[in-house]
């Protein structure tokens, strides 16, 4: 199951950090549906030997994912999918947009992508979506 993950991930040398990259790929596969709430993860060990990185980048990643709420890590039996946030009110939404808008328009630029060409793209994503 995890192990299609694991062939998905792929670091580029694009001057973003190896930990930004890995958690960044993980979302968009977990986003993709490679991964179902309640899988479990690759552990830290598995995508460090896979990738060939340190296994405190891996932790870096697998961290930060934690604290966005896209994966739940539990002492002694691994990392998980986590279950879908519970719908918040309007005002935490726009806060939460406007987080993500931020550091998508900074990854995109720190990349060298039009942010306008980004914009576009996602609109269209959407739209296949629903």
């Amino acid at each position: 199951m995890h192990t299609q993950l694991l062939k998905s991930l792929r670091l580029e040398s694009s001057g973003i950090p190896i930990y930004v990259q890995l958690r960044d790929q993980i979302l968009r596969s977990l986003g993709a549906g490679v991964l179902a709430t309640g899988d479990q993860m690759p552990t830290m060990r598995e995508v460090a030997v896979a990738l060939s990185i340190d296994l405190n980048t891996v932790r870096h990643a697998y961290d930060e994912l934690e604290r966005m709420g896209a994966i739940t890590l539990v002492r002694g039996r691994g990392s998980f999918v986590a279950e879908p946030p519970p719908p918040m009110g309007a005002r935490a939404q726009a806060s939460q947009i406007d987080n993500i808008a931020k550091q998508t328009l900074a990854t995109a630029i720190a990349a060298g992508i039009d942010p306008a060409a980004l914009a576009e793209r996602i609109k269209v994503l959407a739209k296949q979506k629903e």
